[in-house]
């Protein structure tokens, strides 16, 4: 498996639950670390077992399409693999080379995409894009939504529909009495945890917290180019003393900062060029029991189901009056603490994933190819 996203340590626990298999030797390649902006994750080193982990660098780092791994031949000889999972997009520079090195060893190659719009790139993405559609062996999808989009797209080779990473229900788990934190007389506490930019809604969160009437604490977990504007509607709103920012936090020390939480909010809101793919902290959250609370943004809603509460994008209203419900009925955050926690344990954790992944390389794995 080639993946940047693996710097996540959170995300190892995957690794393992695929190397748990008897007939999979798994080996990861992944970067030293990974950089968005001015934030730069470094590889997250952890005590899952299993499975071998390859670090090796990257070209053009923090460059979502042009990236690439300059040592993924080399390390493709030195280990000959069945098959090869390109855990990136088929529109990246990083895919087109590891399916065409895969495809010219005779090893068939898969591909992962959560793009959820059908979005149309210029050259050469456009042209790599098509490339990956015609000669990798199979194709994985994040979402239906994504799915879709490939079928659009042209894409008429096997499809499968997996998210890309689950969560460890024994890491990310209730506090110990098995429901959301709410403490009688202290301030219900919100959470958001994400990237800090315009298209999360972070600034509309604040917003909505403002017009509560009652006493609240929100904490915001992240970094990023929006963090200026939302001190500054902090500010606005008069509400600078309630809210508590914790900056970036360690994937694996996340549980311990949801269960704090009464609820957690994703108020993303839809771009012409994106929305939301997946919304992670939202199935963490819910492992946790906490209630969470997201708009109708991209896949927000079809990720939450019957576990939480769905508000139009954009409504600051109807995000004052889902967190007012949940702050005046415990009944209710009991109900959704539980029904989000049996949402993931059925669809969302890593085992149920990786086993669903496993059975896609057992499909595909030893099937030489022809080289281009």
């Amino acid at each position: 498996m080639v993946s940047k996203a693996l710097v996540v340590g959170a995300y190892h626990k995957k690794l393992e639950e695929i190397a748990a298999h008897p007939d999979v030797d798994l080996v990861a390649v992944v970067p030293t670390s990974w950089r968005e902006g001015a934030f730069e994750r470094r590889l997250e080193r952890t005590t899952a077992s299993g499975f071998q982990l390859v670090v090796s660098p990257i070209a053009a780092n923090g460059n979502f399409h042009l990236f690439f791994f300059p040592q993924l031949g080399k390390i493709l000889d030195e280990h000959r693999p069945d098959i090869v999972h390109v855990d990136e997009e088929p529109y990246n520079f990083a895919t087109f080379m590891a399916v065409r090195q895969s495809r010219a060893r005779r090893i068939p190659s898969i591909f992962f995409t959560w793009q959820n719009l059908n979005r149309r790139y210029p050259l050469p993405f456009a042209m790599m894009e098509r490339c990956i559609y015609r000669t990798a062996a199979c194709g994985i999808a994040g979402t239906n939504a994504a799915a879709r989009v490939m079928r659009a797209k042209g894409y008429t080779g096997p499809l499968s529909v997996i998210p890309q990473f689950g969560v460890d229900p024994a890491r990310f788990q209730p506090s110990s009495d098995g429901s959301a934190r709410r403490a009688d007389g202290g301030p219900f506490t919100i959470g958001f945890a994400g990237r800090l930019v315009p298209e999360k809604g972070v600034e509309l969160l604040v917003d909505a917290c403002a017009r509560l009437s009652v006493d609240f604490r929100l904490v915001i977990i992240g970094e990023g180019p929006s963090f200026g504007s939302i001190q500054e509607r902090m500010r606005t709103r008069g509400v600078e003393s309630k809210v508590e920012f914790r900056g970036s936090v360690r994937s694996t020390d996340m549980p311990e900062h949801l269960v704090q939480l009464d609820a957690l909010v994703l108020p993303s809101l839809t771009r012409p060029n994106w929305a939301e793919q997946f919304g992670r902290i939202l199935v963490e959250a819910m492992a946790c029991g906490v209630p969470v609370i997201g708009s109708t943004c991209g896949e927000i809603a079809d990720v939450i189901g019957d576990g939480g509460l769905v508000v139009p994008e954009g409504d600051t209203t109807a995000i004052v009056t889902a967190l007012e419900r949940l702050l005046g009925d415990s009944i209710l955050r009991a109900d959704l603490a539980q029904r989000g926690r049996q949402r993931v344990l059925d669809q969302f954790t890593h085992e149920r994933i990786a086993g669903e992944t496993v059975a896609l390389y057992r499909r595909w794995a030893r099937r030489a190819i022809v080289p281009a």
